[in-house]
């Protein structure tokens, strides 16, 4: 009782007030309600602004495939095939083992990265190719979704490139040109540029979207309107494939040819990231809608209950049937 007088009396006469442990936990606990109250707001403006940044992706996307398209008359093709990296010295379309990604590179003030290894012997154009896969470019990157710059490739016995030095870390793109709604199987592609000569490529006559493995779609070719076709959009990715190479559709590198990695179809609508990989679908991490981008360069929100048709109709560049962009 004594020591509780005195510290009283000392509280007066130094003249500042003081808090008692009550009164300190009640603050802290009021802290800690508000704080709890704020988080989501605070969480939900955070996405907010990462969704608007992977729209501008796509729209950064689609925009340099409209250039490519005014400077050589077609959109951008999709590669050889999976074990075939982007080669500068190769040009553009059905010479071009590097998918859409890759051809995109010039249009989107990437020279540095698109033109690594011109010109060189092949020993050290292959080491310099690894250079290249192993470059991060964060707008092919949702930054919704976890997983760094840089994230494992896969087994380089299966999918090591053909024309490039293995690298086992490589950049990833979260996002997909459209295929449209007939699969084209086209395989790893031939094993070197002679076996190129004679390869027995894919069929493809039956393709119905936009880019495809060596396509050269012409704007008079999108038939159904610019503003009702897809060009673009962000890829499903399963959640254990995040930042790993377990997901046979998120293992390769953006400058890769033709794969589940660089291209999807409409055959299911568009699925939110989950336990289960589908290297074929649209989809994003996105809470409940995926970007996907037009050939007109418009980027719109597709919710994940869109009509299964339509969402088929919107990937085909030319079945006759038009339909409203929901």
């Amino acid at each position: 009782m004594m020591a509780r007088t005195r510290f009283n009396e000392r509280r007066v006469v130094d003249g500042r007030p003081g808090f008692t442990i009550v009164e300190l936990l009640v603050v802290i606990v009021v802290f800690g309600i508000l704080v709890a109250l704020l988080m989501p707001a605070v969480q939900q403006a955070r996405e907010g602004a990462r969704r608007t940044q992977c729209r501008n992706n796509l729209k950064q996307l689609a925009l340099g495939a409209l250039n490519l398209e005014s400077s050589h008359r077609h959109l951008p093709s999709n590669g050889w095939g999976y074990r075939w990296v982007g080669d500068p010295d190769r040009g553009q379309a059905e010479n071009q083992p590097g998918g859409w990604a890759y051809n995109l590179l010039p249009f989107l003030e990437r020279h540095q990265i698109h033109d690594l290894g011109r010109g060189q012997p092949t020993a050290d154009k292959r080491k310099s190719l690894a250079t290249m896969l192993g470059t991060p470019i964060s707008l092919f990157r949702c930054p919704s979704r976890p997983g760094g710059p840089l994230d494992p490739a896969g087994e380089p016995d299966v999918n090591g490139p053909f024309n490039a030095d293995y690298a086992s870390h490589v950049a990833k793109t979260d996002y997909a040109c459209c295929e449209g709604d007939f699969v084209i199987r086209g395989g790893p592609g031939p094993i070197d540029l002679i076996a190129a000569q004679t390869h027995p490529w894919a069929d493809t006559r039956r393709a119905t979207g936009i880019c495809f493995q060596r396509s050269k779609v012409r704007m008079a070719e999108i038939t159904d309107g610019t503003s009702n076709t897809y060009l673009f959009g962000e890829k499903l990715v399963s959640v254990p494939g995040y930042g790993t190479k377990e997901d046979y559709g998120y293992d390769q590198s953006l400058c890769s040819g033709a794969d589940w990695d660089l291209n999807r179809w409409v055959l299911l609508t568009p699925i939110r990231d989950n336990e289960t990989s589908d290297p074929t679908s649209f989809g994003s991490v996105h809470a409940n809608a995926c970007h996907m981008a037009f050939c007109d360069g418009a980027v719109r929100s597709i919710n994940y209950a869109i009509d299964g048709e339509t969402h088929r109709r919107l990937g085909n560049r030319g079945d006759g049937e038009h339909v409203e962009v929901p």
